[in-house]
C-alpha cells in the first residue's frame, strides 16, 4: 500500500485566456485509491486544468492544495510525490527504451535491472528493450511513457489524454494499471474524451463546459 493521508483539492479555480474565461470557479477534491476524470469538449480547459493542478500554469484566482498545501514550484514535496504524463511521450529518441527508464532512475532514486526489465515487460515491451525510441511505432513509445510512470513511485499520477496512440489492448492496458495504482491508495487524475474506467466504483467525473 502506498502511504496514506494523500489529498488534492482544488478551489474555486479561475483561469482567463486573453478575454476568455477558460476555467470558470472549478473545484474538486481528490484522495487517496480515487479516480478523477475531466471530460467535456475539446477546447473546454481540461488541459489548462492539468497545467494548473501541476504547477505549470498559475490560476488568477483560487488554489490547488496537495497534503493542505498550495501547489507551486517551491512546493518540493508535491513534485516529488507525483508524477505527469501529457500529449507528449518526453522520450530521448536516441537513447534505447532501457536507457530511457534508466535514465529516469538517475533523476529519481536508484533503479535495477529487475525494476526496468519488469516495467517493460509488464506494459508489453520487453523484446523492444535495446531499441532506440526513435524506431519504436507511436503505440510502442506511449507504452514506454507508461513504464516510466510506473517507475516513477509517484502517489499521484496526472495524465492528459493518456490512451492517445494505443489500440484496444494499450487501453485495456492503461485502465489495468490505473486500476491497480488505485487499489493501492493510489491517487490518478486524468483528462480524456475517451471511455476509460467509467463503471469502476473508485471513478469520480468532473465535467467542464
Amino acid at each position: 500500500m502506498l502511504p496514506d493521508g494523500a489529498r488534492l483539492e482544488g478551489r474555486a479555480i479561475n483561469v482567463w485566456r486573453g478575454d476568455r474565461h477558460i476555467l470558470r470557479d472549478v473545484s474538486f477534491s481528490l484522495q487517496g485509491g480515487e479516480f478523477l476524470k475531466l471530460t467535456g469538449p475539446n477546447g473546454v480547459g481540461k488541459t489548462t486544468l492539468i497545467r494548473v493542478v501541476c504547477g505549470l500554469l498559475p490560476a488568477e484566482t483560487g488554489a490547488v492544495e496537495w497534503r493542505g498545501k498550495p501547489v507551486d514550484s517551491s512546493n518540493d514535496e508535491y513534485h516529488a510525490e507525483m508524477t505527469y504524463l501529457g500529449h507528449l511521450n518526453s522520450l530521448k529518441a536516441d537513447l534505447t527504451a532501457r536507457e530511457n527508464l534508466e535514465f529516469l532512475g538517475g533523476l529519481r532514486e536508484r533503479l535495477t535491472d529487475a525494476d526496468i526489465d519488469g516495467a517493460l515487460d509488464r506494459v508489453g515491451i520487453l523484446s523492444r528493450g535495446d531499441l532506440a525510441a526513435r524506431s519504436l511505432s507511436a503505440g510502442q513509445k506511449r507504452r514506454l511513457a507508461l513504464a516510466r510512470l510506473l517507475l516513477s513511485g509517484a502517489i499521484l499520477w496526472i495524465l492528459d489524454e493518456p490512451v492517445t496512440n494505443l489500440d484496444v489492448a494499450g487501453v485495456d492496458l492503461v485502465e489495468d494499471l490505473v486500476r491497480e495504482h488505485v487499489g493501492r491508495g493510489g491517487l490518478a487524475l486524468a483528462a480524456a474524451h475517451q471511455r476509460l474506467l467509467d463503471d469502476e466504483p473508485f471513478l469520480r467525473r468532473l465535467e467542464l463546459s
